[in-house]
């Protein structure tokens, strides 16, 4: 059975008690992620239907002060919008990794990524002790 096609108990979390990254667990970040890909782009397509109509409003701003407001909202939107694709690109590497059997896994590990931290951080690919380090690391780099 495909991961994609499982469908999973109302209320159903991964547990500790299960085998990591079986097929519930991979059904359940997969369905997570791609909730989540779809509200970031609807937002994207939110934010850029407002940035269309502000776009005609920054036209008509005689007023120095309400053209800086317009523009300065125009940056603020353009920025949500690239962030969110940079969301979605890491998105679909986690599908990526889910196909691959690697989701749940770190990356300079390949210990298992605590179940806690990929409900909080679903495009996480380490565990918390590896980020730390490669954030430390990143730290005396710099």
């Amino acid at each position: 059975m495909n991961y994609k096609t499982i469908k999973l108990e109302n209320g159903y979390k991964p547990s500790d008690k299960e085998p990591f990254m079986c097929e519930k667990h991979r059904a359940y970040f997969y369905k997570k992620l791609l909730d989540w890909q779809d509200e970031l782009e609807r937002q994207i397509q939110d934010t850029l239907a407002r940035l269309k109509e502000s776009a005609k409003d920054l036209q008509g701003a005689a007023d120095e002060v309400d053209r800086a407001n317009e523009e300065a909202e125009q940056l603020l939107g353009m920025r949500k919008v690239e962030r969110n694709r940079l969301l979605i690109k890491q998105i679909q590497k986690a599908f990526a990794r889910l196909d691959n059997k690697n989701y749940g896994y770190c990356v300079d590990t390949g210990e298992p990524i605590e179940l806690e931290r990929l409900e909080i951080r679903l495009i996480a690919t380490r565990t918390a002790d590896a980020q730390a380090n490669h954030e430390d690391n990143d730290l005396k780099q710099a």
